[in-house]
């Protein structure tokens, strides 16, 4: 590639620097009018669903577009790096001189002289020194972004509370309070305890969850595209066959249900 304006070698494509001086032009003088427009606010939308789409990558083990998502979503965290150094807020290497400091002082058996045994006990130190560097008056649950879906943030804080020891000690006793919540779901009266009881259920079952070291929000998202992948199936099949599909009955949705899941996973 010949340089030129707005150009860069194939070589220095691949170069963080360049990728800063990208930014750096459409967000300057004569550059992209979207970009330059873009404040930390108006860019919260698209980082939530760049997030969403490295998820679904990773799910779907498409490293391709995994690589690809990487890079969309890279380019919001350097958006945000950019907006903040006009405004003298920080600049990129702060942002980098933060995470190296923190990596390093919270991987105390890599970089000092601490040890342990598994992983359990790297996530234990992980939180203990968190907690270090917090206030005193702060809680150990108020780290957690409070506008993740609800799912994740139950795990997550029931990940927190575990981490000081407020956890059940087997997984059967979870299981026992499950059966609790579901009576109790199954006894309200109005609809305002239904909806109290159905969540401490979702809840319970974020715990159970958590401790078979599954990631609930994931496990529900893949549920989810079963759901899609198998639902499209009975209907291109309906349409194949030249069949209505709310004419059908119930048994016989179901025996395509089957046939959906044995086709389509």
């Amino acid at each position: 590639m010949t340089k030129g304006k707005g150009e860069f070698s194939e070589g220095e494509l691949g170069s963080f620097a360049t990728f800063k001086k990208v930014i750096q032009k459409l967000r300057g003088p004569g550059g992209c009018p979207w970009d330059r427009k873009q404040t930390h606010d108006s860019l919260k939308q698209y980082l939530v669903e760049e997030c969403y789409e490295v998820l679904e990558t990773i799910e779907e083990n498409d490293t391709t577009s995994l690589c690809k998502e990487l890079g969309d979503l890279w380019l919001q965290i350097m958006l945000h790096a950019q907006i903040a150094e006009e405004k003298g807020e920080f600049t990129t290497e702060d942002v980098i001189r933060n995470i190296n400091a923190k990596l390093i002082h919270r991987h105390p058996h890599v970089f000092g002289n601490a040890k342990v045994r598994h992983a359990g006990e790297v996530s234990l130190n992980w939180e203990v020194l968190k907690e270090q560097e917090k206030a005193e008056d702060h809680s150990i649950l108020s780290g957690v972004p409070r506008n993740l879906p609800a799912l994740a943030y139950s795990q997550s804080i029931q990940r927190r509370a575990a981490a000081v020891g407020f956890d059940w000690e087997e997984i059967k006793d979870i299981n026992e309070k499950l059966v609790e919540e579901v009576e109790e779901l199954g006894r309200a009266d109005d609809h305002e305890e239904k909806v109290r009881e159905f969540g401490d259920i979702l809840f319970t079952l974020a715990n159970i969850a958590r401790r078979m070291d599954i990631d609930l929000e994931s496990a529900v998202r893949q549920a989810n595209a079963r759901f899609y992948k198998r639902f499209n199936y009975i209907e291109e099949t309906c349409k194949k066959k030249g069949l209505e599909l709310r004419t059908l009955s119930l048994a016989e949705m179901d025996d395509l249900w089957g046939e959906a899941k044995g086709k389509v996973g």
